[in-house]
């Protein structure tokens, strides 16, 4: 009897010590990392179990879909949210488990450039695999209609900057976001502007802000080139700028602008109609839409670039030829 006994408590006591090493192995199981080779990128799919992301962890090479985990899934059922992570190096299964359940999904980024058109803009989106892609068929007027903008000019519209945004976002939410920066950046540059400038309304500010941006990058011009452009305004003299020439060609420009270019006469070519063109030619930023507001002042009615990204400014049309047989004609 007395041997049976021993014999009970020695199992007993294995079973218990074996229970309280599997319990402590467990608990290290939470604390241990889980990968140290790099940063890992996890996708979870819309109405994924515990179970599933496991094995796609066990896929990654990460970790192996043991009994530990089965435990963790019944002991803690954790609600994991749909998205893709970002898993650093070094994070423990549980900071693991915490970042799922929280919906700390990965950021990423997309910028609009100052100067690009509404067209490489959306060719940007749609070639941009971590956007979903929702008006990618949308004419413009469908579009614009989607973003309560129903009658509106596509072109301009959107502020160049850069968004963050989660894998799976749509373009017509970066656009929709897009619309709205314009829509108060505009609103906000337009209360501010100068007084007695010789545009009507803020589209005019817009348009006018669109070539500003096409025609420099040098921030130290920008508000001289506004300067030149109102100054042509005032008086009745036409714009002459290049820049909207191209845009009114569209696909027929090859690179080089012709004398033949500056004569055909489109809704676009200030070289033969007076004023702003009807659209905006680009989505100028907000250093362009306040230069266009603060033009500076001055008596330069002329410019032309020096081939290294700055401009000659002139007062007459005398000063200006020379200019550019200076740097132009010279340099051909």
């Amino acid at each position: 009897m007395r041997v049976i006994t021993w014999t009970l408590l020695l199992l007993l006591a294995g079973a218990a010590a074996s229970g309280l090493w599997l319990y402590q192995d467990w608990q290290r199981f939470g604390q241990q990392p889980v990968h140290q080779n790099g940063p890992m990128v996890l996708w979870l799919e819309p109405g994924s179990s515990f179970s599933a992301t496991v094995r796609q962890l066990e896929t990654l090479g990460a970790t192996r879909a043991d009994w530990r985990w089965r435990l963790l899934g019944r002991v803690r059922a954790p609600q994991l949210k749909a998205g893709e992570y970002l898993v650093a190096p070094g994070t423990t299964v549980l900071e693991l488990i915490d970042q799922l359940e929280r919906g700390q999904v990965r950021s990423h980024r997309f910028t609009i450039v100052e100067g690009w058109t509404f067209a490489e803009l959306r060719q940007r989106l749609a070639s941009d695999p971590r956007i979903r892609p929702v008006v990618r068929d949308d004419d413009e007027e469908r579009l614009m209609a989607r973003l309560g903008c129903d009658n509106c000019y596509a072109e301009g519209r959107f502020l160049p900057e850069t968004y963050f945004f989660v894998r799976g976002t749509s373009d017509l939410e970066l656009l929709a976001r897009a619309h709205r920066a314009m829509n108060q950046a505009l609103y906000e540059i337009w209360s501010s502007r100068m007084s007695d400038l010789p545009l009507e309304e803020p589209e005019d500010l817009l348009v006018l802000a669109s070539i500003v941006e096409r025609e420099t990058g040098q921030a130290s011009e920008r508000a001289r080139v506004a300067g030149v452009f109102v100054r042509r305004l005032e008086i009745g003299m036409r714009l002459q700028t290049d820049p909207t020439v191209v845009y009114g060609l569209g696909d027929d420009f090859d690179g080089r602008i012709r004398r033949v270019h500056l004569r055909t006469d489109h809704p676009w070519n200030t070289y033969t109609r007076h004023g702003l063109p009807p659209t905006p030619i680009a989505l100028p930023g907000r250093a362009a839409l306040e230069a266009a507001a603060h033009p500076a002042d001055g008596t330069a009615l002329y410019f032309v670039s020096r081939g290294d990204g700055t401009h000659q400014f002139s007062d007459t049309l005398a000063e200006h030829n020379a200019a550019v047989d200076r740097y132009i004609r010279g340099r051909r």
